[in-house]
């Protein structure tokens, strides 16, 4: 398994190893993400293998007699390091391919992590021009603090709706657009070396084992840093972006049975949660949690550019398969606080990613922040 020291490799190595298989993990620890070395979570069974995916030798060596492949390996952040994201997420992932085809390795399938963020800004519906699919909201209308999405013909409001994986990608994201070539990658390459692929688009992971060191963990660690410090959540926009989030035991579930049933391969599926909710109301509900009721979100204004408004993904495809999102958002975020209130030494570490955040030109203030 590429990237198998993160937090969905090593859940899902978790159910691997449960299931009776030999499991090696082979990742690069970046810096940013693992700046321990090896996480102690990890089980001792696992063979672990450091590596670069863009390393041909190295990634060889972790080639070497392995039959199937749950690729995780992924650079992401809301960082502007365009170049970054296609060498290891689309150039990281053909070399895979390269190794397997080129050396004749026996790999019997590859399952690959994509993303939610295929779609852009999603799937709409205008009254008057009915299924539509906008592009990315422009930075006048953001900084004007207009945050709804209009219809990219009549420009009348526009609806959200599921997202499906028939429905047209639309990625404007380096990280989006790099996990779509990873997904044409994949299954072109896939067929045409007879080697059966499948992608699986994320919706918002959360879980244990997220790391704190970058910026891209997500609301729960944003929020739970915060609230444990005994300050409010920050809420982009209004907060009333709809979001879907899924429990890390359920993607991990996800992946092995995309790994073990063959009415999957050649396909794309969505890996989604039980329900929508906004951002609002995971403040709300961490809040709860967190034992902070008197702490009140605050609602700033601000934006991060390239933020989609709404996006919410639709699970009917893999359910097809007896996958279903058993975990609901109260059940593992009570889990992540609980998890994150052990954690040795904790410091705020959403303010210092924040501030990089700010200073590359990603968190940017509306006309209607509060002065």
């Amino acid at each position: 398994m590429t990237g198998g020291a993160g937090f969905i490799g090593s859940h899902t190595a978790d159910v691997l190893l449960q299931r009776g298989y030999e499991v090696r993990l082979f990742d690069s620890l970046q810096q940013r993400v693992h700046p321990h070395g090896w996480p102690s979570y990890l089980a001792a069974e696992v063979e672990t293998i450091v590596g670069d995916v863009r390393d041909a030798d190295a990634l060889a060596r972790a080639l070497d007699g392995v039959d199937g492949i749950i690729h995780l390996a992924a650079y992401q952040d809301y960082m502007p390091d365009f170049s970054t994201y296609y060498t290891v997420n689309t150039a990281g992932t053909a070399l895979l391919f390269e190794l397997i085809v080129g050396r004749r390795l026996p790999v019997q399938k590859i399952v690959s992590a994509s993303s939610q963020s295929v779609y852009g800004e999603g799937r709409y519906s205008c009254n008057s021009c009915g299924e539509v699919y906008p592009q990315s909201r422009p930075e006048p209308q953001l900084t004007a603090g207009e945050w709804e999405v209009g219809c990219p013909q009549c420009h009348a409001k526009a609806t959200p709706l599921p997202l499906i994986e028939s429905a047209p990608v639309h990625p404007h994201t380096a990280y989006g657009i790099s996990k779509y070539a990873l997904e044409l990658t994949t299954l072109n390459l896939g067929r045409k070396y007879g080697i059966p692929t499948t992608n699986m688009r994320y919706s918002i992971v959360q879980g244990t084992r997220n790391s704190f060191f970058n910026a891209y963990s997500g609301v729960a660690r944003i929020f739970t840093l915060r609230l444990l410090h005994d300050q409010p959540p920050i809420l982009y926009e209004d907060g009333l972006q709809q979001r879907d989030y899924v429990s890390v035991h359920d993607v991990a579930r996800a992946n092995v049975l995309a790994l073990e049933d063959d009415r999957s391969n050649f396909r794309n599926f969505n890996v989604a949660g039980q329900k929508m909710t906004t951002v609002l109301e995971v403040a709300e509900l961490l809040t709860s949690l967190c034992d902070k009721r008197q702490i009140v979100p605050q609602v700033s204004g601000e934006y991060r550019f390239g933020d989609t408004r709404h996006t919410v993904s639709s699970w009917e495809a893999i359910g097809s398969l007896g996958w279903q999102p058993d975990q609901g958002m109260e059940h593992f975020l009570a889990e992540y606080v609980a998890w994150v209130r052990q954690q040795p030494n904790l410091e705020d570490f959403y303010a210092r990613s924040q501030q990089a955040m700010r200073s590359a030109g990603v968190i940017r203030r509306s006309d209607a922040a509060p002065s």
